[in-house]
């Protein structure tokens, strides 16, 4: 499957494609292994962070990532562990002369200032709402991040196609299976 929605807006498309090296539907998770996180680095133009990669830096990704995720699923726990990242991560707020507010990313270790750059991106967002938008999937098999466009902000899933259809199908056929209340007994 392909997903079909429009990438998110610039600002936040890198936590969205951070989030979405994992593809839990397919059972695939570019972080699974230090191979294939070095390459999903090189081809996301993260070259120093593919070179310095290792198992810490690997842990560090899947629990920010993870985290990030959390965090926009509503969870607390996710959001604990998003300010020890930041704590960790990230400098103090500052405006620059424009009046654009920054959060600096104050880790010199390439893995863990890419994960820090996501974390910035995640912070600026939260004041206007925007991140609000940033949605993952209510699929709990499936859990892809995506920028809801809708005009309502209330889409739910990451395609209708697929994780949508899935959820129709199998709440029609619940309705399908159960018990009619108030229904005739056999042989009344």
């Amino acid at each position: 499957m392909t997903y079909d929605r429009p990438p998110a807006p610039e600002d936040l498309e890198p936590v969205e494609s951070f989030c979405d090296s994992a593809r839990f539907l397919y059972g695939e998770d570019a972080f699974s292994d230090p191979d294939s996180a070095r390459s999903w680095l090189r081809g996301r133009g993260h070259t120093a962070a593919a070179d310095a990669l290792d198992g810490a830096g690997l842990e560090v990704l899947t629990g920010v990532r993870e985290a990030v995720r959390g965090h926009l699923e509503g969870d607390a726990e996710a959001r604990r562990r998003l300010t020890g990242a930041a704590a960790e991560l990230l400098g103090a707020p500052r405006w620059s002369e424009d009046g654009a507010l920054a959060h600096p990313v104050t880790a010199e270790d390439p893995v863990r200032a890419l994960a820090g750059a996501v974390l910035a991106a995640l912070a600026a967002a939260e004041p206007s709402g925007r991140r609000a938008r940033l949605k993952v999937c209510r699929s709990p098999e499936c859990r892809w991040v995506f920028y809801d466009r809708s005009p309502a902000n209330n889409a739910s899933w990451c395609s209708m196609d697929v994780c949508g259809a899935r959820h129709k199908m199998r709440t029609y056929r619940s309705r399908r299976t159960a018990p009619r209340a108030g229904g005739r007994e056999a042989g009344g």
